[in-house]
């Protein structure tokens, strides 16, 4: 999908809004619209112009990257966004409100207030407009999904095995991060989690210095970042052999994220997808811990559109990409947690995570 497509597709959400241009200071979304990777910068797009405006470091990154937009040089002051707009005859400019502090909006107000322009012009709070419309993935984001995923499965099946008594969760993290860095990945999507034993029970524990001891399960969370594109895996692994405790939680995560993957069809809200792994783990009595979403979607962020949980409405669509990762958590003894990554296909989820799972009768 091509840029001038995508500018196209955001036109479009600005009619049915009412608006006459559009302010993006999400770096994603910034990304997603104009190829400018630079971490700083504002998209400004209107019905008829397309402006990237950043300072004097990007300049000339940008004019690589942003072909299709006539890009700006900024300053300290803000005076070119009222320029902008009286340039563009917008007077309704909408802005990324979850995205925008509130200080930068005041300053923001400030300058157009001040500004020597007709004073008509209004910001406009919108919410989610552009994450809405990257949710669904075309076939050269996909393929920049697919390499991160193969990346971060690599990394998982090298490391996975090598795990003993007396490492330490730091040194595992190390390990994957070391073995991603070195298939090409460009940074990692998030903190790598590694917890060991009861660190498990925390969804989002931080790899530190605890020692790994003989028979605990590890709950391991990590991603590979690939060209932007963000990869997200998780894989509870047991050192030594697995007692009866940990094949009966394992064996029903392992049902209900299998229970979603071969079940959700287009069409499905978010809510229903949860609801069918969130009943297998309510049935074998772990309700209570099963605290998180099912899932997320995935791409320049690692969380963003679609969102699969309780009271998600979002309906799946054929070419969104997404996790499916149920968990159980028990305090004082630890936690499973496996997730996929899925893309809706033909109406279908496809799995595109391949990273080896603990083979146990479920």
């Amino acid at each position: 999908m091509s840029t001038t497509d995508r500018l196209a597709q955001l036109r479009d959400a600005l009619k049915e809004l009412e608006l006459d241009a559009f302010l993006v200071s999400s770096p994603e979304n910034r990304r997603y619209l104009s190829g400018f990777t630079g971490s700083a910068g504002y998209l400004f797009i209107s019905r008829t112009d397309a402006v990237l405006a950043t300072d004097f470091r990007y300049i000339e990154q940008a004019g690589k990257q942003s072909s299709e937009f006539r890009v700006e040089r900024t300053g300290a002051s803000l005076s070119w966004l009222p320029e902008m707009a009286s340039t563009a005859s917008a007077r309704r400019v909408g802005f990324e409100a979850e995205v925008m502090t509130v200080g930068t909006h005041t300053a923001f107000l400030k300058a157009v207030a001040e500004a020597d322009v007709d004073d008509g012009l209004t910001l406009v709070e919108t919410s989610d407009m552009i994450d809405k419309i990257r949710a669904t993935k075309y076939e050269e984001e996909l393929a920049l999904l697919t390499r991160a995923i193969e990346i971060t499965d690599h990394a998982m099946d090298e490391i996975g095995p090598a795990i003993v008594p007396g490492m330490t969760e730091a040194q595992v993290a190390w390990g994957l991060e070391k073995s991603m860095r070195e298939q090409g990945a460009e940074a990692m999507a998030f903190d790598i989690i590694v917890g060991a034993g009861t660190n498990g029970a925390l969804p989002h524990h931080r790899a530190d210095d605890t020692v790994i001891q003989n028979g605990q399960p590890i709950v391991i969370d990590m991603g590979a970042a690939y060209e932007g594109y963000c990869a997200d895996l998780t894989r509870t692994i047991f050192v030594g052999e697995p007692d009866d405790t940990f094949k009966k939680v394992y064996s029903t995560v392992l049902r209900a994220q299998l229970a979603a993957q071969e079940q959700v069809r287009a069409g499905m809200t978010g809510e229903e997808t949860d609801a069918i792994s969130r009943d297998v783990i309510v049935e074998a009595g772990y309700g209570d811990a099963f605290g998180h979403s099912l899932g997320h979607g995935v791409g320049l962020a690692v969380h963003e559109y679609p969102r699969v949980g309780p009271r998600a409405p979002d309906v799946l669509a054929d070419g969104m990409v997404f996790t499916i990762e149920p968990g159980i958590y028990l305090p004082e003894w630890g936690g499973v947690r496996i997730e996929d990554v899925v893309v809706m296909e033909s109406g279908r989820a496809r799995v595109l995570s391949k990273a080896a799972k603990i083979d146990v009768d479920l």
